[in-house]
């Protein structure tokens, strides 16, 4: 006899089962769930997207199963399929302190007395505000580790203003940043940033966590971010205070000389601080009690010289994001300072990289844009780097400050001019496009999305399929930004191009929400350069496809049908064929399985106009096979299994015959499925045993433990 069934365990399973779909193993979760409630109603019944949808699909469910034994069982075989078990953290640990640390009790004393306050009903936020190079970074992450034994669970952290995808978060990616650090894996993330928010504030409700939000800019971006747990406090860093933010305030200002040069003292010793007793007042007044100035200062004091007079006054030219240095501002001047050390060659490479603000960039990128080898491009990163002008990042990359960044880019254009700068930013967006194309060739070189690669590019530039994907996504950052960089700098075609080439990365590896705003740009630039092309098909294709993946399925659906209005306006037959088919993929999210069906036998009569010999002829078969794939899927959630399991075998016998590994493997797990569905465990074991076997070559990790769980259902007495 069958346990009962309890609202929250239905709603808990239906919870998981849309967090997700993030992987395929979750979108097949996901239509399997549609398919069960579309038989427990009788009816169709769309995809819930609001917290109240899915206690409605709940209701259905529970009251189908409490009346039907026979849907009770098969409601209790899904669920065990479907993990729903909670988040299991380890402790997340905020970055790593400075070394030298000085003052700021007064300051620390503030962010006791709040986190030690009664629970009363107010969130614990704390606001650190100072000016960009007071330390206010710091000292939050300081104060996190001296209080560490406030917070058993773990410290979380997140810089709101480097993503790592562009400029800054946006609430969803940091919320994505977040429950990575709480321990989910990516498949465990939804996909829309307000079930995120719910999943947030679930697991931290009960956990005693420090969250610290760094380079905040505003309260609206912080505010999904914001918890009422009691246990939990959360430390804001920004420049200056927020209007709307009930937070308590702690401002942070500059050290003073005493303190400041205690903090000289830690750096360089006493011996040195002596010697340059009669520099040291200069030294403190450039740099106006900033930590960061007084460590970029630090180099001049280990190798006094006399210090150098201030520069005129830079031309009013407005950087590329990033506030507008000032004489008086800290930052500026010690930035000023560093760069006047610097050798010519490296004083070039720092101008010409901080012209625009690439997240995080390596020595080839700085070699491509200096005209330079690499080898010297890497070294005189370093030397930037022991400057203090970049950044280390923790994959060996390098970045700019915001405000270093803006002093670079206002130096470039004082001395490279208007036209140096503009080529050097050319040869940047040029680095890009070559390495992005290249690459998404080597990724998907059968796929006819992706762009050609130059005539001279090299053919075996990458070890395999998984090694140029693995590029493209380490790249990502700097492709968004060479995109918005394209766009700006009034270059369609190579914005289009450098969209068209992340459609592998979309395909293999995700990264929805950081491809979303260039591919946004791309629909735009080709909607006003190239209305009704192919090119603009494609591109709306793109932005549906990741629409899709993120849940935003209105504005998927709008995306599909410009896909498909520009293919036939510009004749691309197999073009049409394929937005067609990304219409119906949409509808099968939905639970719309009749809708998703007819799509798929309409864009298969599309290919039958496709005659032997005619553009997109040899990828016909392919496209047939997988259109039969779909259908078998639309089926299943129709419930109408025998003729599921006829079109998903046809494009098995396909894909073998084809010699395409991956998407044999794929069918034989869409078979897998309808033959437990119709309790045939048997049959299905050999078959899920073959495409566990086939994925595991191929790296796919999230299917093969997809096919693990298929397989323990085949040998489980309660599935009988």
């Amino acid at each position: 006899m069958l346990d009962p069934i309890s609202m929250a365990a239905i709603t808990a399973v239906l919870g998981a089962v849309g967090s997700g779909m993030a992987s395929e193993a979750g979108k097949w979760a996901w239509e399997t769930a549609g398919g069960l409630v579309r038989r427990m109603a009788g009816r169709e019944v769309v995809a819930p997207t609001r917290p109240e949808d899915q206690e409605a699909v709940a209701r259905i469910i529970h009251d189908s199963v409490h009346s039907d034994p026979e849907l009770a069982r098969t409601w209790n075989s899904f669920a065990r399929s479907v993990q729903t078990t909670g988040v299991t953290i380890g402790r997340p640990r905020l970055p790593a302190s400075v070394r030298f640390f000085t003052d700021r009790e007064a300051s620390m004393k503030l962010l006791d007395r709040e986190a030690g306050r009664k629970p009363d009903g107010r969130p614990r936020v704390a606001l650190l505000h100072g000016g960009d190079s007071m330390g206010t970074s710091a000292l939050a992450v300081h104060w996190g580790w001296r209080a560490e034994s406030l917070f058993p669970d773990g410290q979380l952290y997140v810089d709101l203003g480097r993503s790592g995808a562009g400029s800054t978060h946006t609430a969803g990616s940091a919320l994505r940043e977040l429950l990575r650090q709480l321990g989910l894996h990516d498949a465990q993330i939804p996909p829309s940033e307000a079930a995120r928010i719910d999943a947030f504030r679930r697991i931290v409700a009960d956990r005693k966590l420090l969250l610290v939000l760094d380079h905040a800019r505003s309260a609206a971006q912080i505010a999904p971010l914001l918890t009422s747990a009691p246990s939990v406090l959360t430390l804001v860093v920004a420049r200056r205070p927020f209007p709307g933010l009930d937070a308590f305030p702690v401002p942070v200002g500059p050290l003073s000389d005493r303190d400041a040069a205690r903090l000289l003292t830690k750096i360089v010793g006493k011996e040195v601080m002596r010697s340059a007793r009669a520099t040291l007042p200069a030294v403190l007044e450039r740099c106006g009690g900033s930590p960061y100035a007084l460590r970029a200062a630090a180099p001049r004091l280990l190798a006094p010289g006399p210090l150098a007079a201030p520069q005129p006054p830079l031309p009013h030219h407005e950087p590329t994001g990033g506030p507008i240095m000032h004489d008086s501002d800290p930052m500026r001047t010690a930035a000023e300072d560093a760069y006047r050390l610097l050798q010519p060659d490296a004083a070039r490479l720092y101008r010409l990289m901080g012209l625009r603000p690439w997240p995080a960039f390596d020595a080839e990128a700085a070699a491509q844009v200096a005209g330079i080898d690499v080898d010297a491009a890497g070294e005189l990163l370093g030397v930037l780097a022991d400057a203090l002008l970049l950044e280390h990042t923790e994959s060996g990359r390098y970045r700019y400050r915001p405000s270093v960044r803006a002093h670079a880019e206002e130096t470039a254009y004082r001395q490279e001019g208007i036209g140096g700068c503009s080529a050097a930013t050319t040869r940047a967006v040029d680095h890009y496009l070559r390495l992005s194309v290249t690459a998404a060739r080597a990724a998907l070189p059968e796929s006819w999305r992706v762009p050609d690669t130059p005539a001279d590019s090299p053919g075996d530039a990458y070890a395999g399929r998984g090694d140029a994907v693995a590029r493209l996504a380490v790249e990502l950052p700097n492709l968004v930004e060479a995109v918005s960089t394209a766009e700006e700098f009034g270059k369609p075609d190579t914005v289009l191009t450098l969209c068209r080439a992340l459609w592998p990365l979309q395909l293999k590896a995700g990264h929805h929400e950081a491809l979303l705003p260039a591919l946004r740009i791309g629909t735009a630039v080709a909607d006003d350069q190239v209305p009704g092309s192919r090119e603009s098909g494609a591109l709306h294709v793109q932005l549906a496809h990741t629409l899709c993946e993120l849940q935003l399925w209105d504005e998927a659906g709008a995306e599909a049908a410009a896909a498909a209005r520009d293919e036939r306006a510009a004749g691309h037959t197999r073009g049409l064929a394929s937005a067609i088919e990304i219409l119906g993929l949409l509808r099968l999210r939905q639970w719309r399985f009749q809708d998703a069906y007819d799509c798929f036998d309409e864009a298969a009569a599309v290919l039958d106009e496709i005659g032997p010999g005619e553009e997109g002829a040899a990828d016909v078969p392919r496209a047939r096979a997988l259109l039969e794939r779909h259908r078998g899927r639309a089926l299943r959630g129709l419930g109408r299994l025998d003729e599921a399991q006829t079109h998903i075998e046809r494009a098995l016998a396909a894909f073998r015959a084809a010699g395409e590994a991956y998407n044999t493997a794929r069918a034989l797990t869409d078979l897998s499925e309808v033959l437990l569905a119709r309790e045939e465990s048997g049959t299905a074991l050999p078959l899920i045993d073959e495409a566990i076997r086939i994925l595991s070559e191929e790296n796919a990790d999230q299917h093969v433990e997809h096919l693990r769980r298929l397989r323990e259902r085949c040998s489980d007495p309660r599935q009988e």
